[in-house]
């Protein structure tokens, strides 16, 4: 019976799902495993199933049986394919479940951001809260109904974005490297400069994968060509966003405000200058982590594994393609 190793904490019916196909370890403990722990347990497994850990050539020659590595996420920036394809190995991503659930996070924080909504609950935690004031300018937020939303990467997140806005009543606009086919459903117009859809949004939330392509796809030049008033949303990757950039131009005032749940190092560090702003609200890259997301990541991810290897069709390979 073929080895799969899973590198995380997961849900007890993804172990269940592998355990008639494979032999399962499962990392058990909260804090991930370390490196060498990690290069200890791949040794002899076939299978695969990470979150987060890097997965580079260092890696690979540490795992010469593995046949397939799967992904808990719908992200796999921390995999190096290239590398994986030249071996021959199949790598799969999860975006099963965790669309949905970053979708309604985005527009979480949009509302959050938007309306103040963190500034104002954390001034009543402190016992600010004296009078009711209609006129309180701390806490007079911006409306999202009717504003005009820029959607940086119109994929299956980005249209559930589109979706959700148009109960809000907003226009729609993208860019993306290829038009969406469903952009007159989703009620989206395309915009095929990225600089245009800056300057017209009012709110910019991206949704890319990270790669060579969209590492710092906002930076300086492009933080300059948005609103003063703009609000800019990132749950994709950290590094789809330069953070230096993002600081200066939240520091200056330059945007009005921004609401992120990645960052470029994560966690990010206590230090951090962004965590000095005012004006920027910073989750913990949970996004896509609602209950049911969890679970249907990590179904698929399993799924994922026993297809590779009875020799089925894979549910959500990213480089089989690829592969002789």
């Amino acid at each position: 019976m073929p080895k799969v190793f899973i590198s995380r904490r997961i849900s007890q019916e993804a172990i269940d799902l592998l355990r008639p196909h494979a032999e399962v370890t499962a990392w058990q403990k909260e804090e991930a495993p370390s490196r060498q722990e990690l290069f200890q347990h791949i040794a002899d497994k076939e299978g695969l199933i990470v979150w987060l850990d890097k997965v580079d050539a260092e890696f690979l020659n540490h795992a010469p049986k593995v046949k397939v590595i799967a992904h808990r996420a719908a992200g796999f920036d921390n995999i190096d394919v290239e590398e994986a394809t030249r071996r021959g190995i199949m790598v799969c991503n999860a975006p099963r479940g965790v669309i949905e659930a970053t979708a309604d996070f985005a527009f979480g924080l949009m509302l959050a951001s938007a309306r103040k909504m963190v500034e104002a609950i954390n001034a009543t935690s402190r016992g600010e809260w004296k009078i009711w004031d209609p006129m309180a300018v701390p806490y007079l937020g911006d409306d999202v109904h009717h504003k005009t939303l820029g959607i940086i990467g119109m994929g299956r997140i980005g249209s559930e974005v589109a979706r959700r806005a148009r109960g809000f009543s907003m226009k729609v606009i993208y860019y993306d490297i290829v038009r969406n086919p469903h952009e007159a459903e989703l009620g989206a117009e395309y915009i095929p400069d990225l600089a245009t859809l800056l300057r017209e949004a009012d709110f910019v939330t991206i949704h890319v994968p990270l790669n060579k392509e969209t590492r710092h796809i906002i930076g300086a030049k492009e933080l300059a060509c948005m609103k003063p008033t703009a609000i800019l949303i990132n749950t994709s990757r950290g590094g789809t966003v330069d953070q230096k950039a993002l600081y200066q131009a939240l520091k200056e005032r330059r945007i009005q405000a921004a609401a992120i749940d990645v960052t470029e190092e994560e966690p990010i560090a206590p230090d951090d200058p962004l965590l000095s702003l005012d004006n920027i609200i910073i989750s913990p890259h949970i996004a896509g982590g609602s209950k049911r997301a969890r679970l249907e990541m990590d179904l698929l991810a399993a799924e994922n594994v026993v297809a590779a290897l009875k020799g089925d069709p894979i549910p959500s390979c990213v480089n089989c393609h690829l592969l002789k």
